[in-house]
């Protein structure tokens, strides 16, 4: 093992979370969910009031579906003179190495345990059944997976049936998109931040050449996009492109790699914190004085990478969060407030109790 990919590893979310945990908190951000919605499906777009788009809780989710897709679900206002009033969006991210036949099955089962959970609110608030009303579903697979998606995503393609039985089959549909396989200009053609962000996901497995090519223009494009209100947006978009290097592509690449971000984010507190990450990541390992065979000084290490982040990020951190994270002792819970922390909007989005150890 060699001292960068060491390095590396203290930092790194586990490779297999990346893909979802990823996808999930770009899809978070509601400006993210509209480039998505205006690359599916540009039609809906002026009938949705994202101003007033809110994120779901998702606890409804059955345990059998746990851990096959990372999902997001949202309410928004529906603009239109019917009485529909509000409607969901229900995104499953799906990043698994083989195509998966019942994924319709997996979208029906979703979509029925959502109406599932609102009849059960109507019932806990004693709601007059005669104004019982369904909010429609828009329900999103997001693809990031390589191999070619071939199958409908029909219920009757997982079923044997003679066609006089197929009007007992239900049908709707599904918005998919399989970010691999849709041309650049596809994902591009409204300048959407959110299309540039996965013109170099599409690439994350090409030749460094290609990765070099295509994440210099994505960035030279985010920055004409993005104007001098959307600074958030464009540290989330800079923070994406980042991680996603870091942890899709070979460790020795990272030198070669750092200075697009750096010099790209450099006007920016983004620029700095891109420094620091990548300094931890790749550069001469732990802090000075520590030998990588010492648990106690790879611990000190750890807590002294996780205050200098949180001192990047915000303006002051208080002395009882100083002493939190002084007092841990656990590498992975480190790791994981590393990880916490470099994505975070507010200090009180990090839960420290979650991280004691």
């Amino acid at each position: 093992m060699t001292k960068e990919t060491e390095t590396r590893n203290i930092y790194d979310i586990p490779v297999t979370h990346f893909p979802d945990r990823s996808a999930r908190w770009l899809l978070s951000n509601i400006e993210n969910v509209r480039g998505l919605l205006e690359i599916l499906a540009g039609e809906l777009v002026e009938y949705l009031d994202f101003s007033k788009m809110r994120i779901v809780n998702t606890s409804f989710m059955p345990n059998d579906l746990q851990g096959l897709e990372a999902d997001v679900v949202l309410i928004v206002p529906f603009r239109d003179e019917s009485r529909i009033g509000e409607l969901l969006i229900s995104i499953l991210i799906e990043h698994q190495s083989t195509v998966d036949p019942a994924m319709a099955l997996r979208v029906e089962t979703y979509r029925n345990q959502i109406w599932r959970s609102q009849r059960r609110e109507w019932e806990l608030n004693k709601v007059s059944k005669s104004r019982w009303r369904l909010r429609p579903v828009i329900p999103i697979v997001f693809y990031t997976g390589e191999q070619h998606w071939n199958l409908p995503l029909t219920l009757d393609a997982i079923m044997d049936i003679p066609d006089v039985l197929r009007r007992f089959v239900p049908k709707f549909d599904i918005l998919f998109l399989s970010v691999k396989e849709t041309p650049e200009e596809i994902l591009t053609q409204t300048d959407h931040p959110f299309g540039w962000l996965l013109t170099v996901l599409k690439k994350e497995h090409a030749s460094k050449d290609e990765m070099k090519v295509v994440l210099i223009k994505a960035i030279s494009q985010l920055r004409t996009i993005l104007d001098d209100e959307q600074v958030a947006q464009w540290e989330q978009a800079i923070l994406y492109l980042f991680l996603l290097t870091v942890h899709r592509r070979p460790p020795e690449e990272f030198e070669e790699l750092k200075p697009i971000f750096v010099e790209q984010a450099l006007q920016t507190k983004e620029g700095d914190i891109m420094e620091t990450m990548a300094d931890l990541l790749i550069a001469e390992g732990f802090e000075q004085g520590e030998k990588r065979g010492e648990k106690r000084g790879e611990t000190r290490a750890k807590r002294e990478a996780v205050l200098k982040l949180l001192r990047l990020r915000f303006e002051s951190i208080p002395e009882s969060v100083t002493k939190k994270i002084t007092s841990m002792r656990s590498h992975s819970r480190l790791d994981s407030l590393f990880e916490t922390a470099a994505t975070a909007q507010t200090l009180d989005d990090i839960d420290l109790e979650n991280h004691k150890g």
